[in-house]
């Protein structure tokens, strides 16, 4: 997630004494601004790498860590009917008028009543884009719906409804709100009359003008994209031929690993199968690891000839 002007930015305020430890993961979706900073760093050789591969017997018990892998590897992730009680399912969809509702099936009844998780909080619909009617921007509108129909006290603004108990996310940085891309909250109380909206962040009310509620957007179905750096109890993850142009291996890979206790993949084995297939996006053109490998050359030659 880390891009090249944020890692100059770290290693300038590092001090030179200090040790720096990288973690990360450079199978999801590279950071959304240029570069591929932890890949460069990897593929230059300039540091030492360890690599975790091995999936241990603990591990391996969950159907979420095992497809992931296989995801992973280019292979078709199980989409059997689990025997026993699994955390992995796919429930079949062949167009997206099948879908819809069986993704708010899933999110409403299904998936609170067997594994007593709440729909709202615990539940997380990642959506390959937010476009078109299997998107995000879709699936918030019936979602909401569904989960939270808005009573008298409520506000519509850019294009969107907001009532107390929604779900939203904000979608700018506010350093004086302190919240920030891509945080969830939920809205506590809409008051008309005062022009003004609460919403609660990790416990934190944060009240916004009815004007400033472009920065916030309903957030029961997100991009797998906003979803990055985040873990859910729950996720659903709708999977479409009509999501082809976003249909890549590690955009799949980067959402099953979003959740925690429960994935659910609803869509058409062939979608999943070419995105898993699917490699093209994890190509950027960048000259940091030639960079770095050139400077750790150097290095070396230069202890070489003391």
């Amino acid at each position: 997630m880390v891009d090249v002007m944020l890692m100059q930015a770290l290693m300038k305020a590092v001090p030179d004494r200090a040790a720096l430890l990288i973690v990360g993961d450079i199978d999801q979706l590279p950071s959304v601004g240029p570069g591929q900073v932890l890949a460069d760093v990897i593929s230059s050789g300039a540091v030492p790498v360890v690599r975790l591969t091995e999936v241990f017997r603990q591990a391996a018990q969950s159907q979420i860590i095992v497809n992931a892998h296989r995801i992973n590897q280019g292979v078709i992730p199980d989409l059997r009917k689990p025997e026993t009680e699994s955390d992995f399912y796919f429930v079949e969809a062949d167009n997206p008028e099948t879908a819809v509702p069986r993704i708010i099936e899933l999110v409403k009844t299904r998936i609170p009543r067997r594994f007593g998780l709440d729909p709202i909080r615990d539940v997380q619909v990642l959506c390959p884009m937010n476009r078109g009617g299997v998107g995000a921007r879709s699936l918030n509108i019936e979602i909401q719906a569904a989960l939270n129909p808005a009573g008298e006290r409520k506000i519509e603004r850019f294009g969107w409804t907001f009532a107390p108990g929604d779900k939203v996310m904000q979608i700018e940085n506010d350093y004086d709100k302190e919240v920030y891309n891509g945080d969830i909250g939920f809205v506590a109380d809409v008051e008309p009359e005062e022009g003004k909206l609460t919403a609660s962040f990790d416990g934190r009310s944060v009240t916004y003008g009815f004007g400033e509620l472009d920065a916030l957007v309903p957030a029961y179905a997100a991009s797998i994209h906003k979803s990055q750096g985040s873990e859910y109890p729950a996720v659903v993850i709708p999977v479409m031929t009509q999501h082809y142009a976003m249909l890549q291996r590690n955009l799949l890979y980067t959402g099953v690993t979003r959740g925690k206790r429960l994935v659910v993949l609803v869509g058409q084995k062939k979608a999943i199968a070419i995105a898993v297939r699917n490699v093209s996006g994890r190509r950027r053109w960048s000259k940091l690891s030639e960079r770095l490998a050139t400077k750790t050359s150097m290095s070396t030659d230069h202890r070489r000839l003391e």
